[in-house]
């Protein structure tokens, strides 16, 4: 299984930004897909997951109201269109998704359910 995000790099406060991720692997179902991200000096942290068929969706208190997470289930894609940053967005943000059935997605904001992360990319807001 390979996790391909893109979309990070700099923006400025108040602005958007979309990341996208795209999920491969051969045989392979993609069951829910998240977004965690981690700030440095702290620990990895929850931001958004949509379950498989992208009829449930889950957001961190802090991406309420300014994040929406998107998937295409035909590409096996993630995405999170985030509006109005703020400094306190600036953080590496990875994707994440479940290859295994039957886990419940009301655990989606624990990372230790995702069996797959993407490398990363690096969202840095500027005030």
């Amino acid at each position: 299984v390979q996790l391909q995000a893109s979309g990070g790099g700099l923006v400025q406060a108040g602005g958007s930004q979309r990341l996208s991720c795209e999920a491969s692997g051969r045989g392979v179902t993609f069951y829910t897909m998240g977004w965690f991200r981690q700030a440095p000096g702290k620990e990895r942290e929850f931001v958004a997951a949509i379950s498989w068929g992208g009829s449930r969706t889950d957001y961190a208190d802090s991406a309420k109201g300014r994040f929406a997470i998107s998937r295409d289930i035909i590409m096996n894609t993630v995405h999170l269109q985030m509006s109005n940053l703020k400094p306190e967005d600036t953080a590496v943000y990875y994707c994440a998704v479940q290859t295994t059935y039957g886990l419940d997605f009301n655990r989606a904001e624990d990372p230790t359910v995702f069996d797959n992360w993407g490398q990363g990319t690096q969202v840095t807001v500027s005030s």
